[in-house]
């Protein structure tokens, strides 16, 4: 108020831009954006490459290069994969996917819920062995291994396929479902002790139901290592009766050609299902890497 008695007016303070009304060109992290569209390039060209190839003829691929376009896309390749072995291989991959994972699933349950719920020296020792089978590589004993299979008469077989590779996934299962299973509450299991329930009923009702992202980790684990595997087939197969897609993908290579647009196509094919399975069980594999034992 002023000497006169007149009220003085003071102008109101400028509230600062909202971030939202700021040009463009001032929120923009220009170093963030350049680094994700190279990743963004990185990631998206031979993606390009691999499924512009299968749409493409082989001598129009060998004329005109990985990047160019398919002036006149064609469903050749697919045609030539599918009227070959391709679905056996397919098949033989799905059976030693399947019971690879069911195998490491059962086993590495059964045994973390032993780990978590007997504590001795005994348990203590077992699990100990386990995290040793972490550091042993499937390289360095492929001899061993061999020898093994052989004086089984599994030599050839799908068996010996699955026996190894459902070997060297188990500690790792067995690592994930014991951080999982641990993180159930006591309480909980002296709940089901009080109503009288035995381990056997609460494995079944208790730990597993709380432990699915774990075991959902453990399978999607253990059926990559099955899907992906190259070593062991490689050495303990030979007939093409027995062949899984990772070897089949030699039928495209000969001595002095080799078919890109077939081979690309039988990788795409053989992509598919797997990531299916991936897309299904994403949240549950999420969860059990971050340790929430599903709940």
């Amino acid at each position: 108020m002023d000497p006169g008695g007149d009220v003085k007016t003071v102008p109101p303070a400028t509230a600062p831009t909202p971030s939202r009304h700021r040009p463009l060109w001032r929120r923009a992290n220009i170093p963030a954006g350049a680094g994700a569209a190279l990743w963004l390039a990185i990631v998206l060209i031979p993606l390009y490459i691999l499924v512009s190839a299968t749409l493409r003829t082989r001598e129009d691929y060998l004329e005109r290069g990985a990047l160019a376009l398919p002036t006149s896309p064609s469903v050749e390749s697919y045609r030539r994969v599918l009227a070959g072995d391709f679905l056996t291989y397919l098949l033989n991959t799905v059976v030693v996917t399947a019971a690879c994972a069911a195998l490491v699933v059962v086993l590495a349950v059964t045994v973390a819920y032993s780990v978590v719920r007997t504590r001795n020296a005994a348990s203590r020792r077992v699990f100990q062995l386990f995290l040793l089978g972490l550091a042993i590589p499937s390289q360095a004993v492929i001899i061993p291994v061999y020898l093994i299979i052989t004086e089984l008469n599994f030599y050839d077989t799908l068996a010996a396929v699955i026996l190894p590779t459902a070997a060297f996934a188990l500690p790792v299962g067995v690592l994930i479902l014991v951080g999982t299973m641990r993180d159930i509450d006591e309480e909980t299991y002296e709940s089901m002790a009080l109503d009288g329930a035995g381990p056997l009923r609460t494995l079944l009702n208790l730990t597993v139901p709380m432990s699915r992202a774990g075991i959902a980790t453990v399978g999607v684990f253990s059926a990559l290592q099955a899907w992906n595997g190259f070593l062991f087939p490689f050495l303990l197969t030979q007939s093409r009766d027995t062949r899984v897609l990772t070897l089949g993908l030699y039928d495209y290579v000969g001595e002095f050609r080799v078919d890109v647009p077939a081979l690309l196509a039988a990788v795409v094919l053989s992509v598919v299902p797997i990531f299916a399975a991936y897309l299904l069980a994403r949240r549950q594999l999420v969860n059990g890497l971050m340790g929430v034992g599903g709940r």
